[in-house]
């Protein structure tokens, strides 16, 4: 099953206001301004839980990406939207909520969505979402960015974008050295 291209989202402006609502298929074609979530998951080993997006995706289907992401649907807000896409996708509910690291605006890289990037401490076990994600796996710092240099291609757009602001909080916060 693919994604449900008649799922409403909020349509922004250049200040992520909302202007309209569409359906993803005509948001998407048009590439106009909408909303989403990264999340990074991180264990006490300071290594982030990454995912292979679904072959069924309507974008970049089977790339790696973080930990989990999603539209803001229409009408949803980022905090509440984190929460449902980290339960739905990792079937992960931790006991703090995600912490909101920082915004980056709408623009190519992230297919003209505004993103708030989210991180979450969490072991696992997770649940993985069969239509959303192949597989997953942890991985360190280190090991991302060799990867970001030898095998950009295998990677999200938007990850690609987010990782090097994600990876300077993760560095300074103590996270992640082999």
């Amino acid at each position: 099953m693919g994604q449900n291209l008649d799922e409403l989202f909020d349509v922004v402006d250049e200040n992520d206001h909302v202007t309209a609502q569409l359906e993803r298929r005509h948001v998407h074609a048009r590439k106009l301004r909408h909303r989403a979530v990264h999340l990074l998951v991180t264990n006490r080993a300071g290594e982030v839980f990454l995912h292979q997006r679904s072959m069924s995706k309507d974008l970049f289907p089977g790339v790696w990406d973080s930990s989990a992401a999603g539209h803001v649907g229409a009408g949803e807000d980022y905090d509440g939207t984190a929460v449902r896409e980290l339960d739905e996708e990792l079937g992960c509910r931790p006991e703090r909520p995600p912490q909101p690291l920082f915004k980056i605006e709408a623009r190519e890289e992230t297919g003209q969505e505004f993103v708030w990037v989210y991180r979450v401490e969490s072991e696992g076990p997770f649940t993985l979402h069969p239509e959303e994600i192949e597989r997953g796996a942890w991985f360190t710092i280190e090991a991302i960015d060799r990867w970001i240099a030898e095998r950009p291609q295998e990677l999200a757009p938007a990850f690609l974008y987010l990782w090097p602001m994600a990876r300077r909080w993760f560095i300074s916060a103590g996270a992640g050295s082999e």
